[in-house]
């Protein structure tokens, strides 16, 4: 198996560089790791010890951000590296002053590895949920370094638990602890022998509380929304559709169809210029406007009834503006974050790939939440918010009341680091 992981990473690096020219993330890939751990070198200053956080990508980093952020305020004398798998993340987020220095992970070979720890010398390495490589928490565990990973979840599929999964059992026990979301999560590592397992929650109720307290109003928003003559008023028919991907558009497509009072602020996953492009196309009908073309100030045109945004990071600031919430992905890999929608006390419907997350499991259940596999079913879901408020609201309080009564996972992780 070791072979195999060794011959995935080469191969891996292979591919990025011969898509690179056709494909802008693997070229960002390219170039940010193109004389890394020099790079590094250059930078790093040990005159205080440094603490390693590691995020795959912009999520893992929301999820990480609330353990930064009280790790500051508790050792403000201690440094903070962070570190980025994936360019979604390390590209948007390289100049957040949450942390002193802010790089790519280099790739988890056994010489990066040990390049990267001398270069740095962690005083403790934490993993923010999924991350998993086999070479760094094999050397992290070799020089006694205390790590951690943060509201991990496991099920019952991953290979940990298979009969073949004995490399990924031996990734496991280098952690010094693992901080798991749910008690499932915990009986399931108490099973195979794992005894140092805390639940202490999922981090990301800590963020999306704590924006959600402090959001902060938009113009251009406010301007489509008041244009003059609107049918729809502030925060009343208003559908904010987070992360979306085509399948999911196609579906908000039908919503706006079959219903000629709702509005849609429409926040894609990808924002290139062909999709957006596409998107315009798509939505015509509607008279799309994107959010990057106006300012507040501008006569909005009445019958403009989708605001496409194509700029990042906006999206946990417009679900404030929703009467109701789409979250995307969920016709893909996965739906994105819900949670970020369910903090302002909006209900939330998705696409049917939500199996993997508690949240929207557990939403559904309480009846927050939706799961939708076609238009129309869409469609349904929309018009009943639309014609009764109670209802919407009823809904919308039960996202607010758990998104509320899951928050303080920070405390937990930071009592025990």
């Amino acid at each position: 198996m070791n072979l195999f992981y060794h011959l995935g990473l080469w191969l891996y690096r292979l591919i990025a560089r011969l898509i690179a020219p056709f494909y802008l993330k693997a070229a960002h890939f390219n170039r940010g790791h193109t004389g890394l751990i020099a790079h590094i070198k250059s930078r790093i200053d040990r005159n205080a010890p440094i603490v390693w956080f590691h995020c795959a990508s912009l999520g893992e980093f929301e999820q990480g951000r609330p353990v930064m952020e009280a790790y500051r305020n508790q050792a403000p004398t201690h440094k903070i590296l962070l570190t980025f798998f994936s360019p979604s993340g390390y590209e948007i987020k390289k100049q957040d002053p949450i942390a002193d220095w802010i790089f790519y992970l280099p790739l988890d070979t056994c010489r990066n590895v040990r390049r990267f720890l001398d270069a740095v010398q962690p005083h403790k390495a934490i993993f923010i949920k999924y991350e998993f490589w086999y070479n760094y928490l094999k050397a992290l565990k070799k020089r006694g370094i205390p790590t951690y990973i943060v509201s991990a979840n496991f099920w019952a599929a991953q290979p940990f638990f298979a009969w073949y999964g004995a490399f990924f059992r031996r990734m496991l026990r280098t952690f010094t602890l693992l901080f798991v979301q749910n008690p499932e999560s915990k009986a399931l590592l108490n099973r195979i022998g794992f005894a140092h397992v805390v639940v202490a929650g999922d981090t990301r109720f800590d963020r999306v509380w704590t924006r959600a307290q402090s959001a902060c109003s938009l113009p251009v928003v406010d301007a489509f929304l008041h244009n003059q003559g609107s049918e729809v008023g502030f925060g009343q028919g208003v559908c904010v559709a987070g992360s979306s991907w085509p399948k999911d558009e196609s579906l908000l497509w039908q919503a706006l169809k079959a219903h000629p009072s709702l509005k849609l602020i429409l926040v894609p996953h990808e924002v290139d210029a062909g999709h957006i492009d596409r998107i315009m196309e798509q939505f015509a009908d509607f008279c799309p406007l994107k959010y990057s073309q106006f300012s507040a100030a501008e006569i909005i045109p009445t019958a403009s009834r989708v605001l496409v945004v194509d700029q990042i990071g906006l999206l946990s600031l417009l679900y404030r503006y929703g009467s109701m919430a789409y979250v995307g992905g969920g016709f893909e890999q996965g739906i994105h974050n819900i949670l970020e929608a369910a903090a302002y006390g909006v209900p939330v419907v998705f696409g049917p790939n939500h199996k993997k997350f508690n949240e929207a499991l557990d939403l559904i259940r309480l009846g927050g939440a939706h799961s939708v596999r076609t238009g129309q079913e869409l469609a349904s879901c929309v018009g009943r918010w639309i014609t009764d408020a109670q209802v919407r609201r009823e809904e919308g309080d039960i996202c607010l009341r758990y998104v509320k009564e899951h928050t303080g996972a920070t405390q937990i992780v930071l009592q025990q680091l």
